[in-house]
């Protein structure tokens, strides 16, 4: 991650305590991103032994949280930045809640994935995993990426794609209350499915949150209770 939106100043230190806080956010955001597929892969594959390790790193991420915003809260207390480096630091703060509360859900998905383990009956619902689970990994990475590149079209791009996330955890979700009164024997398996898929949809709003940061960074404008059509308006003005 090489964010460049913070000033260089004649302190080498405080150059490199705000560098600090830009990798470990890096660091953070990457085994977040990892727990997520990860859970996916555990809930096809019915992998029980890869869910209950991503259910263990939830702590590792919960740790790097803690050790981001104590740095945070000291760049603050010692330095009192002002304009890009202030919105930095508030961004890395806000982005790395976000990063906890997805590695949360990732564990969600994974605990499901030890529930269905031993379950051999046909996988329904899985191919709306895999897909739904596809596209939220992807807007994690470019989240990430949009951050560090502070690229306002991969934000936007994000943002969009949660809109998609959206509809289809809601046909998802149709097609699961459809399985079980087909048959109330597919209750519990079909619960479990959909509570992977509400935890997929939440880290889709994670990323979500993530890539409007993006635009707080460069433009300085919160944006997170604007529709898509709002924020694209934003950043088609940052471009003419």
């Amino acid at each position: 991650m090489d964010i460049k939106s913070h000033t260089h100043h004649i302190s080498q230190q405080y150059n490199l305590e705000l560098d600090e806080i830009k990798t470990k956010l890096s660091e953070m955001g990457g085994l977040a991103q990892r727990q997520v597929n990860d859970a996916i892969q555990a809930l096809i594959d019915a992998d029980a032994e890869t869910a209950e390790r991503v259910v263990r790193e939830d702590d590792d991420v919960n740790d790097m949280e803690l050790d981001i915003d104590e740095d945070c809260v000291r760049i603050l207390a010692r330095r009192q930045p002002a304009a890009s480096d202030l919105r930095l630091v508030i961004a890395v703060t806000k982005a790395i809640t976000d990063l906890e509360r997805v590695g949360d859900e990732a564990s969600k998905i994974a605990r499901q994935a030890i529930a269905l383990s031993g379950d051999g009956s046909t996988p329904r619902g899985y191919v709306e995993v895999r897909h739904i689970g596809g596209n939220v990994s992807r807007m994690l990475s470019d989240a990430l990426d949009a951050f560090a590149r502070l690229d306002l079209d991969l934000a936007l791009r994000v943002v969009e794609t949660d809109n998609t996330v959206d509809m289809e955890y809601n046909s998802a979700m149709r097609e699961m209350l459809t399985f079980m009164m087909e048959d109330p024997r597919n209750i519990s398996r079909a619960l479990n499915i959909m509570w992977s898929l509400r935890a997929l949809e939440r880290i889709g709003d994670h990323a979500r949150n993530l890539a409007q940061y993006v635009v707080y960074l460069v433009k300085g404008e919160d944006v997170r209770h604007e529709s898509y059509d709002e924020i694209q308006e934003q950043i088609q003005d940052d471009h003419e």
